[in-house]
Parts: structure tokens; C-alpha cells; sequence
């Protein structure tokens, strides 16, 4: 008994038809399926269809053999799945994570860097908030990320990079023709804040205007910057955040971008 015997037999069995079988599912002729299948019946020993001018229906002893059947060819498929394999074993990944808006800063430096090695792994890419990276890297999830140094987790951090703080403002405000402002100019004005999912860069903030002596409530906080131009066009406040969120697209025309003087993240 071959392999060929039981597909053959279970493509009839489920055609109901020799002819439909032997032309839409095996490509073969109608007089060689059906000899193939008093074969296959010869070596089982039983009678496993019964012919009739309407097409084949299972015997009872077909029927059961027909269950066998698909589990001998399914767990077939699985053994080549696993010796194919087993023969070309699987590239090692490597996943790397940036913040939100770095994506263009490092990606093609990172990628530059493992130029040697890419033909050997697989290399994954995503962007996220910077506790989420962290959490990320903290259980394996990433093997590399671009983020700001989370206190709460035990990680080796490297710094690359500082960056100076901007503040998103309507294209027309006072403001927005200095080419930096003090955060005393964010008194009387709508303050948007930074929520706590960006608890680093909320902090660096906060510590900035306590260090300047300016005490401030924000009015809106948000947790990313399409929020914050949200906020800025809806009600004309002034919103800190990262420079490098310039880069990501997102900034409209009728927003300014100044830097706020004397600080980075």
C-alpha cells in the first residue's frame, strides 16, 4: 500500500464521484482511479466503496478506513513539515524597539551595524512609549531598545543621545516667531502637560519649571503628540515635548514648533 492509495481514496470518498475525483482532484483518468482503488481494497482485504450509475457511496468498513486515512496523510504532512525544517533551520531573530519618532533617527544606523549579520537573522522593528519599550526589554520580548532610562526597571541603559525640548503652539501666537522661549512665558497661557505614560519626560518637565520657579496645573495632559496638536488647535494652549516628534510627520501647519531654552531629555 502507497501513500497514492490512501489520497486517491479519500479524494473519491469525498467527490462521491470516480470521474469527478479522477479529473478535478487527481488529474489522472477514470479507469486508472478506479484500478488504483480495487488495489488499495485488495490490500485492505474489504470492500470500501460501492459503485452505482449516481456515483460511490462508503461502505462501512470504508467509512472507518477513510478516518484512518486522513490522519495517516495529515501526520505525513506534519513529518515533512518538520524534515524540511529540521534541513534549514530557522534564522536567529533580533528585536530591536524605538520611541515613538526615533524610528529615522537610528533605524538605518542600527541597520547599517548589522549589515554583516542580516543575512543570518531576522530582524523585527516596532515603536512605543517609553515604558512600554522598557517592559518590553525587561521580559524578552525586545532584545534592543531606543528609550528614555525607566527607574522602576533593572536595565543596562547606554545614553546616545540628548535632545532639546520644543513647545507646540498655534503658527500665530505670540510666541512663536522667538526662536526660544523661558518657561516663564507659559505663565497665562493653556498649559498641555504630559500624562503619566510618558512618566520620564513628564518628570524631566516637571523638575525644569520647579528649577525655574514657575508652578504650573496643567490644563489638558495628553499621552502622545497627535493628542497634543489635538490640543493645541482646539484651544490655543502651549504643549512641551520631544524634538525629535518634529520629525515624524504629524506637525500641521497651523502649529509653530520653539525651542523651550535650556533643557533636554
Amino acid at each position: 500500500m502507497e501513500l497514492r492509495h490512501l489520497r486517491y481514496f479519500v479524494a473519491v470518498a469525498e467527490e462521491g464521484n470516480l470521474t469527478a475525483a479522477a479529473q478535478l482532484r487527481l488529474f489522472t483518468s477514470q479507469p486508472s482511479l478506479s484500478r488504483q482503488i480495487r488495489d488499495l481494497e485488495y490490500e485492505v482485504g474489504a470492500e470500501l466503496l460501492t459503485r452505482s450509475a449516481q456515483g460511490v457511496e462508503l461502505t462501512v468498513a470504508g467509512r472507518t478506513f477513510l478516518d484512518h486515512a486522513r490522519l495517516a496523510l495529515a501526520q505525513v504532512d506534519v513529518a515533512i513539515e518538520a524534515a524540511r525544517k529540521a534541513a534549514q533551520p530557522a534564522k536567529k531573530s533580533f528585536a530591536i524597539g524605538f520611541l515613538t519618532g526615533h524610528e529615522m533617527n537610528w533605524l538605518p544606523e542600527v541597520m547599517h551595524l548589522l549589515r554583516d549579520e542580516l543575512p543570518k537573522i531576522d530582524v523585527t522593528v516596532s515603536s512605543n512609549y517609553s515604558p512600554d519599550l522598557g517592559e518590553a526589554v525587561a521580559r524578552g520580548r525586545l532584545d534592543l531598545a531606543f528609550f528614555r532610562a525607566e527607574p522602576k526597571l533593572d536595565l543596562v541603559y547606554e545614553v546616545v543621545t540628548k535632545e532639546p525640548l520644543i513647545v507646540l503652539m498655534p503658527s500665530d501666537h505670540a510666541l512663536a516667531a522667538r526662536k526660544a522661549i523661558r518657561p516663564q512665558d507659559f505663565v497665562g497661557e493653556i498649559f498641555i502637560g504630559v500624562s503619566n505614560k510618558a512618566a520620564v519626560l513628564r518628570a524631566v518637565i516637571e523638575a525644569y519649571l520647579k528649577r525655574s520657579g514657575v508652578d504650573l496645573t496643567p490644563d489638558h495632559e495628553v499621552d502622545n503628540l497627535a493628542m497634543a496638536m489635538s490640543f493645541v488647535a482646539s484651544t490655543r494652549g502651549l504643549a512641551p515635548g520631544r524634538r525629535s516628534s518634529l520629525r515624524t510627520g504629524y506637525v500641521a501647519s497651523l502649529s509653530a514648533a520653539v525651542v523651550l531654552h535650556d533643557v533636554s531629555a
